[in-house]
């Protein structure tokens, strides 16, 4: 079974997220260090950030949250950023926020 690394911040924000939401994203992660492989709804790719990132999305009554992972690290799956959604498209915001914290856990690698 692959780790789940995560970056501190992408942790901090889950940790807030409700109960619920972090239940599903744990299974989600769960399923993906087993090597199961999601589609949508659950898992988007997220391709604009880094071939093999990608966006799972979880919806309950209190709103949209998003965590973003990378599968194609040799360490496991890199949970790189976290953040509840208020937006319809994701903000460029968020997304740039995603692609420097992507990079900082893959130069860890080195």
């Amino acid at each position: 079974m692959k780790a789940a690394i995560f970056h501190p911040a992408a942790r901090a924000a889950i940790r807030s997220f409700p109960e619920d939401v972090r239940q599903e994203l744990g299974k989600a992660i769960y399923d993906l260090q087993k090597g199961e492989v999601l589609a949508m709804p659950l898992s988007r790719p997220m391709p604009s950030i880094e071939p093999g990132a990608a966006e799972l999305r979880i919806r309950d009554r209190t709103g949209v949250y998003r965590a973003f992972y990378y599968s194609r690290s040799p360490r496991g799956i890199l949970v790189f950023h976290a953040f509840a959604k208020k937006t319809q498209a994701t903000p460029v915001r968020e997304l740039d926020l995603g692609k420097k914290r992507l990079k900082e856990l893959l130069h860890e690698e080195v």
